[in-house]
């Protein structure tokens, strides 16, 4: 006997985050509405003309403004920045390179490098660990 299955949905919130928008610019029937697996991944193979726009102008959610200026979301609330931009206000934001930006990229730069310091050191560890155990009799 086959079980049915029922199709996985999700709230348009959880939707518009794995789409990479802002929830509040997308039409009111998405918002209101639930979104299927299938439907999300018809979203992403072919976006519509809507979610095309959003992506490309904005305005854009926290992640995605963090991302384009290269700081952290902590870091964008550290400069004041807690509402959506759009991508012509971000790049406003890159021209004028104001204090806290440079201040939360450089932050940022550092913070990545330690990630790579650290993983580096851990492959290391591994690779010195792997080679002992394997030569065991």
């Amino acid at each position: 006997m086959k079980s049915h299955q029922s199709t996985q949905t999700m709230k348009p919130a959880t939707a518009a985050k794995k789409l990479g928008v802002y929830l509040e610019a997308t039409p009111k029937e998405f918002q209101e509405g639930t979104v299927s697996r299938d439907e999300l991944n018809a979203l992403q193979s072919d976006p519509p003309e809507w979610l095309r726009e959003l992506r490309r102008n904005g305005p854009h959610p926290r992640p995605v403004v963090a991302a384009k200026l290269g700081v952290s979301i902590s870091g964008l609330a550290r400069g004041g920045v807690t509402e959506a931009l759009t991508t012509d206000r971000i790049e406003a934001l890159k021209q004028e390179n104001p204090e806290w930006l440079r201040k939360e990229r450089a932050t940022q730069a550092e913070v990545r490098k330690e990630a790579a310091r650290v993983k580096e050191k851990q492959r290391a560890k591994a690779g010195q660990q792997g080679g002992a155990g394997a030569r065991r009799p």
